[in-house]
């Protein structure tokens, strides 16, 4: 029996358990994948209060660290289901787990296009990350496939590494910060497919093309790349409590700012929740917000 079972270990989870742990609370997280979450993705952050310049990476163990060092427990489980009751019930691939409260902080997971053979070419030739995969394409011609700010951080590091780094965007323009955009400009190994998407790969066991069409002209193209980033944003990961929360119609949690949700005592925190913002700041103030809330509760 815990106070609170924390679903997901990245800012918003683990500022949550920091926050029911300084409260005297009785905290598990669990996480199915990286400690951390999608800000282990991210090289470089600028835009993180205290830290000029960061890596997603070192930010994600700071805060690891500090939880586990407030007597937080963390474990390795994929949540399958959260049943109501008092107390509530969090059920995982290998165990099931007591809690008074639940805070769901399960983030978001790299969208896809869904085309032919996309499954297969991921690991091979197609990649989401470029802190983790970018250093295989190093001199090499790689494509981007985004223009949001996902997009232009991969752009960014690519460009340092890679011969030429072609971008593909279904807009006329890229849709991220002005900073970053303008901090691209200033490089010449950087050309852009604008009003264009991807309608297929090419390659047999490792990818080797995209297939390409203009949306204005629906003229066809074939690009040859020795890989490509799909950095076309994140999907809310709540299919497993559908049936509990209420979601809205893209899946992401109804909630507001003080993270609770339709069921008393569940709360969810961070990209997962409907909001305007998806930024680690934002996800952190998700976090303390549904601690303190459910500690409230809890209190009462």
């Amino acid at each position: 029996m815990y106070d609170i079972v924390i679903v997901g270990a990245g800012p918003a989870g683990l500022t949550a358990a920091i926050y029911a742990r300084r409260a005297g609370k009785t905290v598990l997280v669990l996480e199915k994948d990286t400690f951390g979450g999608q800000i282990t993705f991210s090289p470089k952050l600028e835009n993180y209060p205290g830290f000029s310049e960061i890596s997603g990476n070192a930010l994600a163990e700071k805060m690891l660290e500090q939880a586990m060092a407030l007597g937080a427990e963390v474990d390795m489980d994929t949540v399958t289901a959260i049943e109501d009751g008092s107390p509530k019930t969090v059920v995982g691939e290998r165990r099931r787990y007591k809690a008074r409260a639940v805070i769901l902080a399960t983030g978001a997971r790299h969208r896809r296009l869904n085309l032919p053979r996309e499954e297969d070419f991921i690991g091979n030739g197609l990649s989401f990350c470029a802190v983790c995969d970018g250093a295989f394409y190093a001199g090499q011609h790689v494509a981007v496939i985004g223009g949001g700010n996902t997009a232009l951080q991969e752009i960014a590091l690519l460009s340092e590494i890679c011969r030429q780094v072609t971008v593909v965007q279904n807009l006329a323009f890229l849709t991220g910060e002005q900073q970053m955009i303008e901090g691209l400009q200033e490089k010449h190994n950087i050309d852009y497919c604008f009003n264009t998407v991807v309608t297929g790969y090419e390659g047999q066991d490792v990818l080797t093309g995209l297939v390409l069409r203009n949306t204005q002209t629906g003229e066809e193209s074939r690009l040859s790349v020795d890989g490509a980033f799909l950095a076309i944003g994140t999907a809310p990961e709540n299919e497993a409590f559908s049936s509990l929360v209420a979601l809205d119609s893209f899946g992401y949690i109804c909630a507001g700012e003080d993270g609770r949700t339709n069921v008393p005592g569940v709360f969810a925190a961070g990209d997962c929740r409907t909001k305007a913002y998806r930024q680690a700041v934002t996800a952190v103030a998700d976090g303390a917000a549904a601690a303190l809330n459910a500690c409230k509760i809890l209190d009462a």
